[in-house]
């Protein structure tokens, strides 16, 4: 009755899964698909002497239990990886982040380069009344 529960509460989470709404619901899905295919496992010992059994009906109920495990577990790593995927930006975000810190790099120049022509003018102001001041000096000598 319990394994019933078990399979039964499985099936639904798979459903769940496939029509997964959010990536949180999906994780919790998951861990709960995960959790439903542990319940029914053994500790160790129960385990082995199961294995030494001769009831063939034991090797089954192991083998499906072993089966819902992986299949949960390999649910879970699929999400995961799905979310891993999801992390990564795509091509097209990398270059227009590269493009906007480029942009940003241009417009920082530009105003360097503005404020570098104003100093550059005021020398040559500077240099012009000196020449200015220098040839009227020269004159009156």
């Amino acid at each position: 009755m319990a394994e019933r529960q078990a399979v039964d509460q499985q099936h639904q989470l798979e459903s769940q899964v496939q029509s997964s709404p959010s990536p949180r619901e999906d994780m919790i899905a998951c861990v709960m698909a995960l959790e439903a295919a542990l319940l029914p496992c053994l500790p160790a010992r129960e385990l082995q002497a199961i294995d030494r059994s001769p009831h063939p009906s034991h090797q089954i109920d192991v083998e499906r239990h072993a089966r819902d495990f992986m299949e949960a577990a390999k649910k879970l790593q699929l999400y995961l990886i799905s979310l891993q995927r999801e992390d990564q930006p795509t091509k097209s975000e990398t270059l227009r982040k590269e493009i906007a810190m480029m942009e940003e790099e241009l417009s920082l120049k530009t105003e360097l380069l503005k404020k570098q022509e104003k100093l550059i003018q005021g020398w040559r102001k500077d240099l012009k009344d000196q020449f200015d001041k220098h040839n009227i000096e020269l004159d009156r000598v």
